[in-house]
């Protein structure tokens, strides 16, 4: 069974080669060069300084994924919504690790008092990710078609959406 923990600098190289195994193969994100270990260590940074997790999913002692999220907008009237990330190891796919992060993470932005979880996925056929987010509540609000280039074609990218705590039910102050 895997754990479930606040990342560490020291997951950093581990959480580095899966996200690059993702920026060079897949289209869940857009980014088409891969980030070094330091830029990396940076943008982790920048998350827990605003008080936000950062996650790691680990089974054997071996760090398999990194779930975490970032302002949605640096406006201050989005100061209740922030955007969320997940990466796996591709060797975890199919075992329900990405719902079980998912939801963890989901968990630990209410805590740091977000309202407002809202998911970017890559690639509208990226039925993983899409999968992954719907399983833990998230629901769909719209895809922006066409607005990614990777791989020579054109990507759409999926928009979800999941309330945390009262969501808009209730003033946040």
């Amino acid at each position: 069974m895997p754990t479930i923990r606040p990342s560490e600098s020291s997951d950093m190289a581990a959480l580095t080669a899966i996200y690059q195994h993702h920026v060079l193969y897949g289209t869940g994100t857009f980014e088409i060069s891969a980030p070094s270990l330091e830029e990396m260590s940076a943008r982790r940074d920048d998350v827990l300084s605003k008080g936000f997790p950062y996650l790691v999913i680990e089974a054997g002692g071996k760090v398999l994924g990194f779930s975490y999220c970032n302002w949605f907008k640096a406006r201050p009237a989005y100061r209740f919504s922030a955007e969320n990330s997940i990466y796996l190891a591709p060797e975890t796919f199919g075992k329900g690790w990405g719902r079980l992060l998912l939801a963890e993470l989901c968990r630990a932005a209410e805590s740091a008092g977000i309202r407002k979880l809202i998911a970017v996925i890559g690639d509208s056929a990226n039925a993983r990710s899409i999968g992954v987010h719907a399983s833990v509540g998230f629901q769909h609000v719209g895809i922006v078609s066409g607005c990614g280039w990777k791989f020579d074609r054109w990507l759409d990218i999926v928009m979800m959406e999941k309330a945390l705590g009262h969501g808009q039910a209730l003033s946040p102050e």
